[in-house]
């Protein structure tokens, strides 16, 4: 594994509202991509995220805390990945935005 990528998203939801839409945009994440993504594990502890998923053969890790004002996320990727990822960081903020706005990409 690779130095962790982080991406910190602010936010004017609350916590509360901030979790319940991660939540819910995890669930369209299974239902859009769920043929190249599995999650192995996905657990909440009060309001950090513990994520292990696999997309293309690889594994990857993740921890998001959802903040009062901010969301961080800290993605550990395999060196490989961790390669190309700064190339992404980008598409991570404007998706993870969205979710945090309720609303899709698509």
């Amino acid at each position: 594994m690779s130095k962790p990528l982080v991406v910190s998203l602010p936010h004017r939801l609350g916590q509360q509202e901030a979790q319940r839409r991660i939540q819910a945009g995890l669930a369209g994440v299974r239902q859009k991509y769920g043929s190249i993504i599995s999650f192995d594990e996905e657990t909440w502890a009060g309001n950090r995220l513990t994520l292990k998923l696999r997309a293309v053969g690889q594994t990857a890790g993740a921890i998001v805390d959802v903040e009062d004002d901010h969301v961080r996320m800290e993605v550990t990727l395999p060196w490989l990945l961790a390669k190309v990822a700064e190339k992404f960081v980008p598409t991570i903020e404007r998706e993870a935005t969205l979710m945090l706005e309720n609303k899709s990409s698509s």
